[in-house]
């Protein structure tokens, strides 16, 4: 029999393979029950680390022009990939190093600008929906391969996506991730939601100032009440960046690409969209609205121009050739109040899809109802690439305050809407002196004649008594909850929509638009039903002899939500 000491004082091997002075330690001594050792799959790998991997859904971020890839629970995505012709080439292919080689200039029409930069468009009758199956089927691999670095699994993926997508569109998109890929089920969430949710808000107004259009959404409660866009975006602020540079190197006498033509405006296209959104991501800059009326009131300046308005150095590429230019610092801030706030033009001149944002802004809140106004004016979210140029946020706050101050909360704007208000105005304020004489002569005689008893008042106008057990209840709710900031405009900072995305995956939340890969694969989009808006929570029902138990547990059925 084995001693007590001797088998406590045996220490066991360092190694997961025993050694051979264990084995010959083993044939001296006699034999005792021992647990096994673990054994791993990889020698470079923890249980925790490959159960985290299988695990993890995966976030992708689809916008007009960039992917965002990363898994749950992240602050921010793995990898940002763009659209871009560069990015698109043959292995081989080394073009672009060569001396003369040079990158394709901008487009004379302010339609095709960026064209050969964008993923889609929302108008699909001029869009190959087969080259957009190809350019997200080439940045999905390429995130797996260099910034993912996990292998193909069958695994959850959450979508991130506009509210508002053609069908022909959301059907190539889950049809390629469908297809290509190994996802068990998607997940669709919309952009202006998780935006919210960024911001650490369940209410808000988002103005998502993206590429191609401004798309604002009102939100209550996680619920997209309200949506609206407008065309003035970061496409239309590039393209003002253009026209300020080809206008200053036309005056500066700056030869033109050989083989160019004349653009619209009669100035010569030399800068490619490139070249201008590198000066507008280190240059754009919006003045406020006090330094902006000044400007525009006050044209005569008594302090020297070098002193308020610096010159900048830009430099450019024209002709395989390299030219500085010097441009007034304030110029930088022109483009970006013409293309988004059309500081220049009037309400007259813009039509319904090109209004500007501020005004946009402004319509939208109006159109909300007073409750929910009064919780999305206090929390407004501005997100997109153009919430990136500096001081642009504060200005559509300041001109959001100015408007309400100007018209108030009227639906009715004009020159008649003006007079009617003017008149209002008056017949108030007389109303108001009319009054006051009135009640100045009734309280002397109150004080001259003290026994005049007054006339009883009804119940109905009487005012209410003050209830000591329910006053006491108000306090002591006040105390225990936090005070609503509600009916003044302010700006709340988001994470964005994908760091939304990913805390929402995080949390294993089931999304209502949750699409099985067998079910679209035979059915595709026709299979989902046209409910816009479900409820995800159960209800109790009450079922008969003979009833089906389907609903909301059952998977056959499933929903677009808002993409219906």
């Amino acid at each position: 029999m084995t001693n007590a000491t001797g088998y406590f004082d045996r220490k066991p091997s360092s190694s997961i393979r025993p050694g051979l002075s264990a084995i010959q330690q083993s044939t001296t001594l006699p034999g005792s029950p021992h647990t096994p050792q673990r054994t791993f799959s990889s020698t470079f790998s923890s249980p925790s680390a490959s159960f985290r991997a299988e695990e993890d859904p995966l976030v992708f971020e689809f916008g007009t022009r960039h992917f965002s890839a990363g898994f749950a629970g992240e602050s921010a995505p793995r990898c940002m990939l763009g659209f871009e012709t560069e990015d698109a080439r043959r292995v081989g292919d080394y073009r672009q190093w060569r001396k003369s080689y040079s990158r394709k200039v901008g487009s004379r029409n302010e339609e095709s600008w960026g064209l050969d930069y964008e993923l889609w468009r929302m108008d699909v009758r001029t869009v190959d929906l087969g080259l957009v199956e190809d350019k997200i089927e080439r940045a999905v691999r390429e995130a797996y391969a260099k910034y993912l670095l996990i292998d193909q699994k069958a695994r959850r993926l959450v979508l991130v996506l506009p509210p508002v997508m053609p069908h022909p569109l959301l059907a190539t998109i889950l049809t390629t991730l469908f297809s290509n890929f190994q996802y068990s089920s998607i997940t669709l969430l919309s952009t202006p939601m998780l935006s919210v949710v960024a911001a650490g808000l369940r209410t808000g107004l988002v103005i998502d100032i993206g590429w191609a259009e401004t798309v604002i959404t009102g939100i209550f409660e996680f619920r997209e009440v309200h949506h609206s866009r407008s065309t003035r975006a970061m496409k239309s602020t590039s393209w003002e960046f253009g026209r300020l540079l080809r206008q200053v190197m036309k005056k500066n006498g700056v030869p033109r690409n050989p083989g160019m033509d004349e653009d619209l405006d009669g100035e010569s296209g030399n800068i490619s969209l490139e070249q201008c959104e590198e000066i507008m991501r280190r240059m754009a800059w919006c003045r406020s609205h006090e330094q902006g009326s000044k400007d525009r009131n006050d044209k005569s300046l008594t302090t020297p121009l070098s002193a308020l308005d610096p010159l900048i150095s830009v430099p450019l590429s024209v002709a395989e050739s390299e030219i500085v230019m010097q441009i007034p610092f304030s110029e930088f801030a022109r483009p970006v109040e013409s293309a988004l706030l059309a500081c220049n033009n009037t309400v007259e001149h813009f039509d319904d899809h090109e209004l500007p944002v501020h005004l946009l802004a402004y319509q939208a809140l109006l159109s909300l109802p007073p409750d929910v106004r009064g919780m999305c004016m206090s929390r407004i979210v501005v997100t997109g690439g153009g919430s990136h140029v500096q001081g642009l946020k504060g200005r559509i706050v300041e001109e959001l305050t100015g408007l309400v101050q100007e018209r108030d909360w009227d639906p009715v704007w004009g020159k008649a809407a003006n007079i009617r208000r003017d008149r209002m105005k008056e017949a108030k304020r007389n109303r108001q002196m009319e009054t006051t004489p009135q009640r100045m002569q009734k309280s002397t005689q109150s004080t001259d004649d003290p026994d005049t008893t007054t006339d009883p008042v009804s119940a109905a106008l009487a005012d209410q008594e003050l209830d000591p057990i329910e006053d006491k209840l108000r306090r002591d709710q006040a105390k225990l909850t936090k005070p609503q900031v509600s009916g003044i405009f302010r700006g709340v900072e988001t994470l964005g929509a994908w760091a939304g995305g990913s805390l929402l995956a995080g949390l294993k939340v089931k999304g209502i638009v949750e699409i099985e890969k067998d079910r679209f694969i035979q059915h595709g989009l026709a299979g989902a039903h046209r409910d816009a808006d479900i409820s995800v929570v159960p209800q109790r029902q009450s079922f008969g002899p003979g009833a089906q138990r389907g609903g909301l547990g059952d998977r056959s059925s499933w929903t677009l939500g808002a993409w219906a």
